[in-house]
């Protein structure tokens, strides 16, 4: 039914499950049938009639009425179920290698609010594309409930004993991590298990973690590394334990960041470089893909390293298929990484995993000593902003589509503009006195939004950059130009 539709958010159904007010959309009624039409999608590309599928969650406080609705879809779907309880996003994908599921169910909404909540739809073959969730959507319809075949397995302490495997395999060691305090913050999501399943585990001082237990209402503060309240609350942590790391993950474990021993965040830019330090030494001549918002900096760096920097399209499902579509054509691609932290690994089947990547980032600890040295050289912008045009007609595409035209007119019009290839919206890289930097505006994968990012390597050039672009935008129709004219002041 249509009305479905618009719990689609990118490869994910997400709505508000707990009522503060304003009602629900995503009840165990809605979850009944979602659980049902996937079932329904795994038959016809598995050509199987017998299915197994495991459905887990994060601690949310409506997940057990949406884990029932699952169940329940799927019990009318006559699918075997593996019931995880309390797991990750990744953990959830591995049950299709380790327990050979034919499909998961991941009941979470990753770093959102504890008001809502959503499902990950996962296959062999990763997460849902988009198209598929949508048709999910639109076929959505009543089922009435019936109970499945359900055994319980507690398979995020073997996900966890695969982490440890790995980095003593890694390491060639059964404690590497001994002597090293590294601190988690788990957000009261469902990266508790860092700590004390993986890190201590393999020798390492846990003292100062914190948020490690569940709890639903996320009180101390929003599980997403995203988030600027967050990383403060990591890179505290991290000073006031005197720690040589710390680990901060959203609330499903599917991104992570880290800090280093100064309490010094390394996220965005400074982790892919990190990461790509980490993988052009496995792979060199690689190419690195990521979002299109990523650093001028960044891409000399990839490029000292002998490494290739692609940016694609914003959207971490982008990203990676970017990433295995190079692969699939023979272009060593080690890498698929999004500055929100979403990243993907051609060893760990560029499974979009947090905590693997947090995994290989101790390796690198136990046998550096250090995070670092490894970015050291690398380029920082000097000012960074991303504005956000709010379209104001119900049909705003169109009007988003001109806003893009007119930037790549000013291209070719402006002698101090030139053009910067890209896969997404326009990119003009700007002459300014004693640098350059670069403007990108492009459409928001679902809302009615222009995001505009904006970069420069000298003091005041976003301010300058921000005026040019007012200039060239001035009486554009259907978008608020407000939040531009205001960084131009």
């Amino acid at each position: 039914m249509q009305k479905h539709l618009k719990l689609v958010s990118g490869s994910d159904l997400r709505g508000v499950a707990v009522d503060i007010g304003g009602g629900i959309n995503f009840d165990r009624e809605t979850a009944r049938s979602a659980a049902f039409q996937f079932a329904t999608l795994l038959r016809e590309q598995t050509g199987k009639n017998a299915l197994t599928v495991a459905v887990g969650h994060d601690p949310r406080l409506s997940h057990g009425e949406l884990a029932a609705g699952a169940l329940e879809g799927l019990g009318a779907s006559s699918v075997r179920v593996l019931d995880c309880g309390l797991c990750t996003t990744p953990a959830m994908f591995m049950t299709t290698v380790d327990l050979r599921c034919d499909g998961a169910i991941m009941i979470t909404a990753s770093h959102l609010p504890f008001e809502r909540n959503g499902m990950k739809f996962i296959t062999a073959k990763g997460g849902l594309e988009s198209a598929q969730v949508r048709k999910i959507a639109l076929q959505m319809e009543d089922v009435a409930p019936a109970q499945p075949e359900v055994e319980k397995v507690d398979y995020l302490s073997a996900y966890a004993q695969g982490l440890v495997d790995f980095i003593r395999r890694e390491t060639g060691s059964e404690r590497p991590l001994t002597g090293k305090r590294i601190v988690v913050d788990a957000g009261n999501g469902s990266g508790g298990f860092f700590a004390e399943r993986v890190l201590a585990t393999l020798g390492a001082d846990i003292q100062g973690s914190q948020y490690l237990d569940p709890n639903g209402l996320f009180p101390n503060h929003i599980p997403n590394p995203e988030d600027a309240g967050a990383m403060q609350a990591i890179c505290r942590a991290v000073l006031d334990s005197h720690a040589d790391a710390g680990v901060i993950f959203d609330a499903d474990c599917d991104r992570a960041a880290v800090v280093d021993e100064h309490g010094t965040p390394i996220n965005r830019n400074r982790l892919i470089a990190l990461l790509s330090a980490i993988y052009l030494e496995k792979c060199p001549g690689g190419t690195i893909v990521t979002d299109s918002v990523t650093s001028a900096g960044l891409t000399r760096f990839i490029e000292g390293l002998g490494g290739k920097h692609l940016r694609y399209r914003r959207g971490y499902k982008n990203v990676i298929d970017k990433a295995i579509e190079l692969g699939e054509q023979g272009i060593p691609c080690p890498m698929g990484i999004e500055t929100s932290g979403h990243c993907a690994f051609a060893e760990n089947y560029y499974l979009d995993d947090g905590a693997y990547m947090a995994a290989r980032l101790m390796v690198e600890l136990a046998r550096r000593g250090d995070l670092t040295s490894l970015i050291e050289g690398l380029e920082e912008p000097a000012e960074e902003k991303e504005i956000r045009l709010r379209l104001t007609n119900e049909d705003f595409r169109p009007d988003g589509e001109r806003i893009i035209e007119r930037v790549r007119q000013a291209i070719g019009q402006r002698a101090d503009w030139s053009a910067n290839a890209d896969y997404e919206g326009v990119k003009a890289t700007v002459r300014l006195p004693g640098g350059e930097g670069f403007i990108l505006v492009r459409l928001s994968l679902h809302d009615p939004v222009a995001p505009v990012n904006i970069e420069s390597d000298v003091a005041g050039g976003v301010k300058e950059m921000a005026a040019q672009l007012l200039d060239v935008l001035s009486g554009a129709a259907g978008v608020d130009l407000s939040p531009l004219a205001a960084a131009a002041r």
